[in-house]
């Protein structure tokens, strides 16, 4: 008797069918909980056995851990829909998840292994979810989306200079990792971002589809392109402050020309769309930061940073999660109400880590325990709410 392709389909575990299925169940899960274990140790309250320092892990888990899981299990399912291929699902899908998973376990649990060791186990992810990704993109001759693979790999290089710099004592080239990938980041949501905020507004509104402007996408997208080679070429050194600041500031003007294009007034009856628009405008928001920051003594590096991190990429990435998982698993785009709750968390979490310990220095601590505690709710939430269709198979029956 011939086995089917639809026979083995329904043998195989439900959240081993496609890749945002382990990656985003397991990648929101580890981001409450390492929100939760970096309050306790600010607080006082935990010691961890960590990798380097808990400032290291921090910065990294966040970065490494969570973000890269995302990017990874949206990556290898949208190219389904690219290329019209089965993407990465099953023992291969399994192997790179535990690839994953042994990483965010010996940064935890970093002082039981040889160094060497633990950093060959992390740095193993990224390259070989860019592998997965690339082989239906080649059989098809797709270089339309090809570029997404040397992004990974240029992450991979990000997160390779951030141990570079901790072993070496180089704290410039440790954050020179760190501030590129989240530029790398950041970068990824403003192309991804203009690609489908437009198309879902329209759909959801049931309106005419902002229609994008050629130059507008090329010169915003470019400067963002110029801002990251500028910084981790380091031939930003050779420019003045001003200049830099100039040129953070024309990239956020672009993006937020961009996104007002997009009519963000007319979504907020549908918080599928509302919570995407809100997250995209974080990106000028950090911008702005980010050229202030020269000039403002208080307003620090980090807190441009969490523009990005704990606004565009926290709120972008829990509004992706739901509809992705939704569209994926066969079901409407209907999330449950809870779901509405989250998104306001996440971004009252955001604004919180951001403004609140500017404007009220005296109560900065506060601020970051209450923005944690938002962001881990928040995700929670998303857990709990998407965990039995993350754990089912489709609702309409499809591979996948």
């Amino acid at each position: 008797m011939q086995i089917t392709d639809l026979q083995v389909e329904q043998k195989m575990w439900p959240l081993l069918r496609q890749a945002f299925r382990p990656m985003f169940l397991l990648g929101a899960s580890f981001s409450a909980l390492a929100m939760l274990l970096w309050l306790a140790v600010l607080s006082g309250y935990l010691q961890l056995p960590v990798y380097a320092n808990v400032m290291f892990w921090h910065s990294h888990e966040m970065l490494f851990g969570f973000v890269a899981a995302i990017v990874v299990g949206f990556l290898l399912t949208a190219v389904q829909n690219w290329t019209g291929m089965r993407a990465t699902h099953g023992r291969t899908l399994a192997i790179l998840t535990m690839v994953w998973l042994l990483g965010r376990l010996a940064l935890l649990f970093g002082g039981f292994l040889p160094v060497y060791v633990l950093i060959i186990i992390d740095l193993l992810f990224l390259p070989l979810a860019a592998v997965l990704l690339s082989i239906p993109l080649i059989a098809v001759r797709q270089q339309r989306n090809l570029f997404f693979v040397p992004v990974l790999l240029l992450l991979a290089l990000c997160n390779g200079l951030m141990y570079f710099g901790y072993e070496t004592g180089r704290f410039d080239i440790q954050r020179l990792g760190s501030q590129n990938a989240v530029l790398l980041i950041a970068l990824l949501i403003a192309i991804v971002g203009g690609r489908v905020i437009p198309m879902f507004t329209a759909n959801g509104t049931m309106t005419k589809k902002v229609q994008p402007i050629l130059w507008l996408d090329r010169l915003s997208l470019g400067s963002l392109w110029l801002i990251f080679t500028l910084q981790i070429t380091q031939l930003n050194a050779w420019f003045a402050d001003e200049f830099m600041a100039v040129l953070y500031t024309v990239a956020a003007l672009l993006l937020a020309v961009r996104c007002a294009r997009w009519k963000s007034w007319i979504t907020w009856r549908f918080p599928l769309l509302w919570s995407l628009h809100v997250a995209y405008w974080f990106l000028p928001i950090g911008l702005v930061l980010y050229a202030l920051h020269y000039f403002l003594p208080g307003l620090t590096l980090s807190t441009a940073t969490h523009a990005l991190t704990a606004g565009a990429m926290g709120c972008m990435i829990l509004a992706m999660l739901a509809r992705v998982s939704l569209g994926h698993s066969g079901r409407p785009l209907q999330p449950k109400r809870m779901m509405s709750l989250a998104f306001l968390l996440v971004i009252i979490a955001a604004l919180l880590r951001v403004f609140a310990p500017w404007w009220l220095q005296a109560y900065t601590f506060n601020w970051y325990v209450y923005a944690g505690l938002a962001w881990s709710l928040a995700y929670l939430i998303y857990v709990v709410v998407y965990l039995p269709i993350l754990t089912r198979p489709r609702a309409d029956g499809r591979p996948g």
